[in-house]
């Protein structure tokens, strides 16, 4: 073929072009292109997870150091904050409304620090978790990395908080007649444990923070009701005896309250195996692998649309 040039000269047609007549996704196979942002495997994405992993520990520690960098006595609310909400509750519940049945208080104050510590973790993640997408728009829509790095880092940054304030608890323990013995080495797997499901329960509502904010300022009121049902402020058993045993075992099964009791039974003497619903072990697994896997998959799913829209 030929045509005629503006200067009427002969010069040869361009010859058509290979890719002439494909469409885009045949374009993309050749060529190996694939769209950006989409979704990878869910093997890939845990690989991809695992190359952030210094990002995920240095976003989280850098979290915790600015968390109380305006504040005069900085990071010593890790601690502070804790206390003074055991301190409310011991008045309230302990000197007030005597919850403390059946228990002493040398016994009875050990166990509701515990209680508030080992509750505080679980709230403070899912509470940082929910705004983990929506409250970090900038650096999502900025840079192209896994989003589900921010809600574990979250998470990780409730642990290290918890970890500061352990040292608090122990001589709480202590102070109060609770001496280090074999039991308290069952504090570790109990904190791997919760550590699980906390991130996990991070996941789930990082997801649905992300699709609606507001989500945000209704988790207060959802984390007060779960503290008050999960026996923060008193012994679940003691407190409902006489009622049909189901409902006890109902709320002995509640997660937040299964790692509490775990954490009293490694750290105060008095609050022996009885405190415990049978297979306690098998159900703090159990709740760690479920929440936490079904989690991860649950936030995966939607990793194309975090900071869309």
């Amino acid at each position: 073929m030929s045509e005629t040039t503006h200067d009427g000269g002969v010069a040869l047609g361009a010859a058509p072009s290979p890719d002439e007549g494909l469409t885009p996704a045949r374009l993309a196979d050749k060529y190996g292109l694939s769209v950006s942002g989409a979704r990878p495997s869910l093997s890939e994405y845990i690989r991809q997870l695992w190359g952030r992993r210094h990002f995920i520990l240095a976003f989280s520690q850098a979290k915790l150091t600015s968390q109380y960098s305006q504040a005069k006595l900085g990071q010593l609310w890790q601690v502070a904050t804790p206390l003074l909400n055991a301190a409310v509750y011991y008045f309230i519940f302990g000197v007030i409304l005597k919850t403390s049945r059946g228990m002493t208080r040398d016994t009875f104050i050990p166990f509701l620090v515990t209680g508030v510590f080992v509750f505080t973790f679980t709230q403070t993640s899912v509470m940082s978790g929910v705004r983990a997408i929506s409250g970090n728009l900038g650096l999502v829509r900025a840079l192209h990395f896994p989003r589900a790095s921010l809600p574990i880092s979250f998470a990780l940054q409730q642990l290290q908080q918890l970890l500061a304030s352990m040292i608090v608890l122990f001589l709480v323990a202590v102070g109060f007649g609770n001496y280090p013995g074999l039991s308290w080495l069952l504090i570790v797997p109990t904190l791997v444990l919760q550590f699980l499901f906390n991130t996990g329960l991070a996941l789930i509502v990082a997801r649905m923070g992300a699709k609606t904010p507001d989500l945000a300022q209704l988790m207060p009121f959802v984390m007060r009701t779960w503290m008050y049902a999960s026996g923060v402020m008193f012994s679940i058993d003691r407190m409902l005896a006489g009622r049909p045993e189901w409902v006890i075992r109902l709320l002995q099964y509640n997660p937040a309250a299964i790692y509490m009791d775990l954490m009293r039974f490694a750290l105060v003497d008095d609050y022996g195996s009885s405190h415990l619903p049978p297979h306690v072990w098998v159900a703090a697994l159990g709740w760690a692998v479920l929440v936490f896997v079904g989690g991860f998959v649950y936030f995966w799913k939607a990793e194309e649309r975090y900071g869309r829209g």
